[in-house]
């Protein structure tokens, strides 16, 4: 029986979700659509990446943050949800950490507040349906920041 050493893979590459030190990302998920917030764990967790947390508003993703802080590296923040939208969470935690990396998620047609969410401190967005490809792009480019 051959075991996978017998192949060595030349593509062999660092999982996206690891940081040098060999440590996951630990990415907090902040969505009110159980669905996206599946799809994106999986996306996530694939390439190596830690979720330490979900939250179903902008109120319990603030609170989380403020919790888990400062082992939070990135929060995905949806933009509409009930209790508190994405935007005010956004400047919520902008307010209590300056460094935060947040990754706006938004539905089409929500440019406006996409664009308000990243001239309050989003490191980037990811327009819903999800694309694994562009999570992962903009993800990894928002932590290279």
């Amino acid at each position: 029986m051959r075991t996978k050493g017998d192949f060595p893979n030349i593509n062999e590459r660092q999982a996206e979700g690891v940081k040098l030190d060999g440590t996951p990302y630990r990415v907090l998920v902040v969505d009110d659509s159980m669905f996206v917030t599946k799809q994106i764990q999986q996306i996530l967790t694939s390439e190596g990446f830690e979720i330490i947390g979900v939250a179903v508003n902008g109120e319990e993703g603030v609170e989380k943050y403020k919790e888990l802080h400062p082992n939070v590296d990135l929060v995905t923040m949806d933009i509409t949800m009930p209790k508190m939208d994405g935007v005010t969470a956004l400047e919520k935690i902008i307010d209590f950490d300056k460094e935060a990396t947040v990754v706006m998620i938004s539905a089409l047609g929500k440019q406006d507040l996409v664009k308000q969410s990243l001239m309050l401190g989003a490191k980037n967005y990811i327009v819903k349906p999800l694309d694994r490809k562009k999570v992962l792009e903009r993800i990894v480019n928002s932590l290279k920041r």
